[in-house]
């Protein structure tokens, strides 16, 4: 009988195709969605904040308590920070980077505890068939990032920016496609970056994407402003694209983007984010409170230059100290507290356009139903919107039209 070994994935989407792809490559061991089965538990880290840390570490903790005969192993952007530590006080039995993950049946044997840190300069040769528990597919279509943003450690860990061969990015979709997957999400850790140094980009990949039969939605992650260019902008009236870019400001205010090394301008962001809305897309960014220099008038300056913002969702998190960056060596930094204080503040305001964005909208709904929980079916909208659909039906995994639905405070719901 082959053991068992249960995947923990924290962080980003690129994560999530990182685990899928050492679920695929498994042969002597076989995958369990129930960690108390387990013998082996690979859990695949994310370091982006202290937070991120800490989440992994109560993690191990809590399977030291419940599952205590299960070896633990450690890969993703923690292992570059925290592997060797966590290694030293026995708390993992093996360490390896993203770019051993193929040799995962090897590794997970291995006798001796280990440290393989792997190579940074790699690129992802791997093909995935399926994504056990998923209605959407994760593509990942590159990796590591050139930016040098102040407060970043990820550069560090994942290496700089190097696209994935197109056609086997292709030949990924076409299998999965033919495997019933509809949604394709384009993942990396700056996916805007795709094609650099191999004459190829973005706006270009996705239309090829477009034309495999069975792609019915692409959906990207996260952005940068500059990313979005003359290409990119001829694509933003194609049906297949989601009507949702989440795309990367950090900040809105001029003199902390400079702080961060940021290369976005807020004067440039505003017009690219109402052009975006006059399309009819939903806006999502990313947003750091509390960064060193972050003064209340600045905060004051970046709240005023929000609420001129078109945005509909959010993913924010104050300011956490990473060591070996340009940020950890700044003075003037922010009380912890204040910086949540912040953080709360901006979520409200997002918070609230959200629903107004919901409430404005009134065609229909174009929604993928991607868990269930008895007769409760949850999906997301074309605009990345959460919608709660009550049915008698078995609505799992399917693509469902919706015309009338309640607007409720952080999702739609519908009956039908």
């Amino acid at each position: 009988m082959k053991k068992k070994v249960y995947f923990k994935t924290f962080g980003c989407r690129t994560n999530l195709y990182d685990s899928q792809v050492m679920m695929g490559a498994l042969k002597e061991y076989e995958v369990t969605q129930n960690e108390d089965e387990a013998d082996t538990i690979v859990i695949n880290s994310c370091t982006v904040t202290n937070g991120a840390d800490t989440h992994v570490r109560s993690y191990i903790s809590h399977i030291e308590k419940t599952t205590k005969n299960a070896k633990i192993f450690l890969t993703g952007c923690g292992a570059h920070t925290k592997g060797e530590s966590l290694l030293a006080s026995g708390r993992v039995h093996g360490v390896f980077g993203q770019s051993e993950k193929l040799k995962i049946d090897t590794l997970l044997s291995e006798e001796k505890p280990f440290y393989d840190a792997g190579d940074l300069n790699y690129i992802d040769e791997a093909v995935v068939d399926d994504f056990v528990g998923k209605s959407r597919a994760f593509i990942k279509i590159q990796e590591g990032c050139d930016f040098r943003c102040s407060y970043c450690i990820i550069p560090f860990v994942r290496g700089d920016a190097r696209s994935m061969n197109e056609s086997k990015i292709l030949k990924q979709i076409t299998r999965l496609a033919l495997n019933g997957f509809g949604e394709f999400i384009l993942t990396g850790t700056n996916v805007g970056s795709y094609g650099k140094k191999t004459d190829s980009s973005l706006a270009s990949l996705m239309k090829k994407i477009s034309l495999i039969r069975g792609v019915r939605r692409i959906r990207l992650g996260s952005v940068e402003p500059v990313q979005i260019d003359d290409e990119f902008k001829e694509i933003l009236d194609e049906p297949w694209l989601e009507r949702h870019l989440h795309i990367a400001l950090q900040h809105t205010s001029p003199r902390m983007l400079k702080y961060m090394n940021r290369r976005n301008v807020y004067k440039k962001d505003k017009e690219l984010f109402e052009l975006l809305a006059s399309k009819g897309f939903a806006i999502g960014t990313d947003f750091i409170t509390g960064h060193p220099g972050e003064s209340e008038e600045l905060w004051r300056e970046a709240m005023d230059n929000v609420h001129h913002l078109p945005l509909t969702h959010l993913h924010a998190f104050s300011y956490s100290v990473r060591d070996h960056t340009a940020s950890a060596k700044m003075k003037l930094d922010v009380n912890g507290r204040l910086a949540k204080e912040r953080l709360h503040e901006l979520e409200a305001i997002v918070k609230a356009k959200n629903l107004k964005f919901r409430k404005d909208f009134s065609t229909e709904l174009e929604v993928l139903i991607e868990s269930q929980k008895d007769t409760l079916f949850v999906g997301y909208d074309q605009h990345f919107n959460k919608i709660v659909v009550e049915s008698d039906d078995d609505l799992l995994g399917n693509w469902i039209n919706i015309k009338d639905y309640e607007r409720r405070g952080e999702f739609n719901h519908a009956k039908l």
